[in-house]
């Protein structure tokens, strides 16, 4: 037996959908914002740090864009063509977004390593100083709306973009630091350090970006707790004996799972088909963006009592 294909998004689906949406417009608004205040920064403190969370912004307004245009794609209800949604849009995304956090990674490393070679002294630190913390303020409250869209859709494309806007606010405050230190003390190799150590951040963020991506390309199952926790929701339907053959996968804002349940194998048609509607009734309310493929296998309850004995 099947649950019922989803040609339509429900009202969570579609209130998931305004919330997902309305997070990428953000996000591509405060990148805008934030790489027009940081260029005029960079030209006037020539700070390569500044010029490392510039180009940081810009690989963020790519990244944001493209989540922009695969929000609106995974949202797509499925059709003739593609049965199963196009919820992998999103994770399509995530690997775009590791591509430019990682490229941008490698950029500033040979950047940060030209400048502790050749340091060259900051000018008007205080004005990036000013920079950073509009920046800090504005990337906060970005994230702050991020992970509560995160808490209530488990979007892999917001999720990444929020991993690597969080990184941004450690860089720009490690930015903001350099140039307090350089303010203060004029240690010549301060800026190139510190560029280095926001390059190696944004190459684990993008680590951490591909790896969330290529789990739900690659139909990784879900997590042993949620698994249990789905196992549980069965065997707890009177009329089931057991379950075996579980297989979970998630893709965009579905969750797709299929499993075989032992009844009683004297029982009829119509009664079987009642407990499997009533199992995937529990999943539904657990998850309410599933959908679930029960098959039933009759087992000879006297055959497993005499075993049993």
């Amino acid at each position: 037996m099947s649950g019922i294909p989803e040609q339509s998004l429900s009202a969570g689906q579609a209130e998931n959908g305004a919330l997902m949406r309305s997070a990428t417009f953000a996000a591509v608004g405060v990148a805008l914002v934030l790489i027009a205040i940081k260029l005029v920064a960079y030209f006037m403190t020539n700070s390569v740090a500044m010029l490392s969370t510039l180009v940081d912004s810009l690989l963020d307004l790519g990244a944001s864009f493209i989540n922009l245009i695969a929000v609106r794609h995974a949202l797509v209800p499925a059709d003739r063509e593609h049965r199963y949604g196009h919820g992998k849009a999103e994770a399509i995304a995530g690997l775009f977004q590791a591509a430019l956090i990682m490229g941008s990674g490698v950029f500033l490393l040979f950047q940060a390593a030209e400048r502790l070679y050749n340091p060259v002294p900051i000018s008007k630190s205080d004005i990036g100083i000013i920079v950073m913390i509009a920046s800090i303020i504005l990337t906060i409250l970005l994230v702050a709306y991020q992970r509560y869209v995160i808490r209530r859709t488990r979007s892999v494309a917001i999720s990444a973009d929020s991993l690597h806007y969080f990184g941004d606010v450690l860089i720009n405050g490690s930015v903001m630091l350099a140039l307090i230190l350089d303010l203060f003390f004029h240690w010549p190799y301060i800026d190139g350090l510190f560029a280095v150590l926001i390059a190696l951040m944004l190459l684990y963020s993008a680590w951490k970006i591909l790896r969330t991506a290529f789990a739900e390309l690659m139909d990784e199952e879900l997590g042993e707790e949620e698994r249990k926790n789905i196992i549980d929701l069965v065997t707890a339907q009177p009329g089931v004996i057991g379950i075996h053959d579980l297989r979970t996968r998630r893709s965009g804002q579905h969750v797709f799972l299929q499993m075989h349940i032992d009844m009683d194998g004297g029982m009829s048609l119509k009664d079987a088909h009642t407990i499997s509607e009533a199992v995937e009734t529990r999943l539904m309310a657990e998850y309410p963006e599933a959908e679930a493929i029960v098959h039933q296998d009759p087992i000879d309850i006297n055959d497993t009592r005499e075993r049993e004995d």
